[in-house]
């Protein structure tokens, strides 16, 4: 499963770290490649030379080890390890780091960009997928700094494997336990399956909201934040995708190594949109894109007057059902409905009308703004109801879909996909 790959192992110091030595022994089994990275607290419970013995590679320990380590990796990545720096060049040549155990302070550090020991430094070096494992005693795991420290976590994209309720090393009974090998596993093996689903793809994001000018100074618009776009991108990015965000405004910065097409309004966002869903593979659009626009923008200010104002609207266009008029064939086309009503058949409908493949559906009281979001992704024949997750995991969970929609056959890049037809 894991053959080819390189998982970087990083242990901190918990009483949990001899459990570390059976997740590496797996890892070997499954055919990755594992270099173990510890924390000078780590050493205090399970030797270097055990962790070594288990995964054939020498074991890093501090920011000051050996420049030449030697070691035992795929083609690929040893090219990656030119000697210069150790943990920057482990951190180069990582396909997935997990990180087990992760104490409460490492997580705190990990969240604030601390890098004082070489597990924490070579997080902050690499761009590999990142699962952290929590363990750690009963309440400093219910702590709300701790718990505040997973959701940032989670919300930049670290798969968190949370850990399972029994008798701890304090005599207490409770969750804090490490999880299962059988937890971790699968989280391993999903983030490094993720890592390079989507290259080769040309991903397309709307994202922001638009804001339709009545004069100079004011403007409608929504309450979208650009979250949920700006994770879509940004998980696509990570997965080996090319991508396009083409944005409005937003309340947040958008993800760097992606290339950013600014759009104030819906006219803009519209051509910006159509213009790039030409050469696009996959367009994700979820954008908040105002219906109407004010009919006669004013020049100047418009003054508070004594009596009640009448603004006239005009629609604008809906760039989604545009696209997917113009959809060429292995396109896979993703809208979002914000809908009051519950369920999805109003969801089912826009998604047959704007000739689309699937249809996120949220509402506006599950996390129009926040860091969060509760969807349910409708298609034509099923839906499937997600639990409140970070809108980093949703973007996850939808580009999981994508990679199942997209058309496959041997030897496919986006050319090839191309030519296998249309699914609307």
């Amino acid at each position: 499963m894991l053959r080819g790959r390189v998982v970087v192992v990083g242990v901190s110091g918990g009483i949990a770290a001899y459990k570390a030595c059976e997740l590496v022994r797996w890892l070997k089994q499954e055919g990755a490649a594992v270099i173990v990275v510890m924390t000078p607290a780590a050493v205090e419970f399970v030797t270097p030379l055990t962790f070594q013995a288990l995964s054939g590679n020498p074991v890093v320990r501090d920011l000051w080890g050996d420049q030449r380590p030697r070691f035992d990796l795929p083609p690929k990545a040893a090219r990656k390890v030119g000697g210069a720096v150790e943990h920057v060049d482990v951190a180069e040549a990582a396909d997935c780091i997990v990180i087990a155990p992760a104490t409460a302070d490492l997580m705190a550090r990990l969240v604030h960009g601390e890098a004082p020991d070489a597990v924490t430094a070579m997080v902050l070096a690499s761009p590999a997928p990142l699962v952290v494992c929590p363990a750690m005693d009963l309440e400093m795991w219910r702590q709300p700094a701790t718990q505040a420290n997973v959701a940032a976590l989670r919300s930049r994209g670290a798969s968190v494997v949370p850990p399972e309720t029994g008798p701890l090393a304090s005599g207490l009974v409770g969750p804090g336990r490490l999880a299962g090998l059988e937890a971790i596993a699968e989280a391993v093996s999903l983030a490094t399956r993720r890592r390079t689903s989507l290259a080769g793809v040309k991903v397309l994001v709307g994202a922001g909201r638009t804001e339709e000018p009545l004069d100079p100074v004011r403007v409608l618009t929504n309450r979208s934040s650009g979250r949920m776009g700006f994770a879509l991108a940004a998980a696509a990015r990570d997965r080996g995708a090319s991508v396009t965000l083409v944005a409005g405004a937003a309340s947040v910065e958008p993800p760097d190594r992606v290339r950013l097409l600014s759009a104030a309004t819906a006219s803009e966002m519209e051509r910006a949109m159509l213009r790039e869903a030409r050469r696009a593979d996959v367009v994700l659009m979820a954008a908040a894109v105002a219906d109407y626009r004010p009919a006669r923008p004013q020049r100047g200010k418009i003054e508070r007057g004594e009596g009640p104002m009448t603004l006239e609207l005009m629609p604008n266009r809906d760039i989604l059902a545009s696209i997917g008029r113009r959809r060429r064939a292995g396109q896979v086309l993703v809208g979002f409905a914000l809908e009051t009503q519950p369920g999805p058949a109003r969801a089912r409908r826009k998604l047959v009308e704007k000739r689309l493949d699937l249809v996120v559906l949220n509402s506006p009281r599950d996390g129009l703004a926040g860091d969060t979001n509760r969807v349910t992704l409708v298609e034509r024949r099923q839906s499937k109801k997600l639990p409140t997750l970070a809108k980093r995991e949703v973007a996850e969970r939808i580009l999981d879909r994508v990679g199942e929609l997209l058309p496959r056959r041997s030897g496919a890049g986006p050319k090839a996909r191309a030519a296998t037809g249309n699914r609307a």
